[in-house]
């Protein structure tokens, strides 16, 4: 005998939402993403980072290297200044695009913090005061894929529901996502595969800040 498995309903997951269309969006599921109604997303809302000497830095003072990308990284400009020279050293402070000092770290020592991790290579000419990086991260394509905490392009936050399955295995694809307003039957939301009662419960606190309510 054949066994027949049968898979998630479209708005299966769904226990009430606002009237009219308020509570879903179209989107743009994420290429290599194969999802099914009530999967758990995540948005992609930051991009590759790339940093730049200041115009003002003197010939030779060093570099930034291995920048990456952790959570709690934000588009825009970050800025990396040297507060306190020092043969082959130094102290620098970063500033995040919204202009808030973010941490102070040391030339040569891998700095981490703000959602960015780099080191700042000491060059043939020690740094002067003032002088420093920028780093631009840009902003994300805006696309959804499955929420997972390891993540570190935006998508380690969840967001949003998937209404109905999206195969987007080989090209993005478009689809509907609860992202406001509505109830969810938390058992029978799908999760990230080896996702943990932690995890999950961390997912359903950012479900619920933007109004997706775990029952």
């Amino acid at each position: 005998m054949t066994i027949l498995t049968e898979g998630k309903h479209a708005a299966e997951f769904l226990v009430s939402e606002a009237a009219g269309s308020r509570s879903r969006e179209r989107i743009t599921v994420l290429s290599g993403e194969t999802l099914v109604a009530g999967a758990v997303l995540g948005k992609v809302t930051v991009g590759a980072a790339t940093p730049a000497a200041f115009a003002g830095n003197a010939a030779n003072t060093g570099t930034i290297a291995a920048v990456t990308l952790g959570a709690g990284a934000k588009a825009g400009v970050y800025k990396v200044v040297i507060i306190e020279p020092a043969t082959n050293a130094g102290k620098f402070t970063v500033e995040d695009p919204d202009g808030i000092t973010i941490g102070t770290g040391t030339v040569g020592v891998e700095f981490a913090g703000g959602g960015l991790t780099f080191t700042v290579a000491d060059g043939a000419t020690d740094f002067s005061a003032g002088e420093g990086f920028t780093i631009t991260v840009a902003a994300g394509s805006g696309k959804y894929r499955e929420y997972d905490p390891a993540n570190t392009d935006g998508s380690q936050t969840a967001v949003a529901v998937l209404f109905a399955a999206v195969d987007a295995t080989t090209a993005d694809r478009p689809g509907v996502a609860i992202v406001r307003d509505a109830e969810v039957n938390a058992a029978e939301l799908s999760w990230f595969t080896g996702a943990t009662a932690d995890q999950k419960a961390a997912g359903l606190a950012q479900l619920a800040i933007a109004g997706i309510i775990g029952r």
